[in-house]
């Protein structure tokens, strides 16, 4: 079992690194000038698009914005909430 939650908090640091990894990418799409053929900034997408785009196929931009980022966000936070309350009632459990 204590793997289990070492598995567990593992995956909901990943999320957390993945969030801020997502942040930098929307941050970074507001400037239209930057050279997307620079290592970073390519890994950066590299990573983060595929996430994105399933969100755009649920969303399209309105008006020139992009507000599927909002909805990834939003469904980003909705899982660590959920693996938190789950690592949280596996450690209660142990605790008896």
């Amino acid at each position: 079992m204590n793997i289990l939650i070492f598995l567990l908090q593992v995956l909901a640091q990943t999320l957390s690194i993945y969030l801020v990894v997502l942040l930098a990418r929307v941050l970074l799409s507001w400037f239209p000038n930057l050279d997307w053929s620079n290592p970073v900034l390519s890994s950066v997408s590299a990573i983060t698009d595929p996430y994105l785009n399933a969100f755009r196929g649920i969303i399209p931009p309105l008006g020139g914005l992009d507000l599927s980022a909002l909805l990834a966000f939003i469904a980003l936070q909705l899982m660590q909430s959920l693996l938190g309350a789950s690592i949280a009632t596996l450690s209660a459990g142990l605790a008896y």
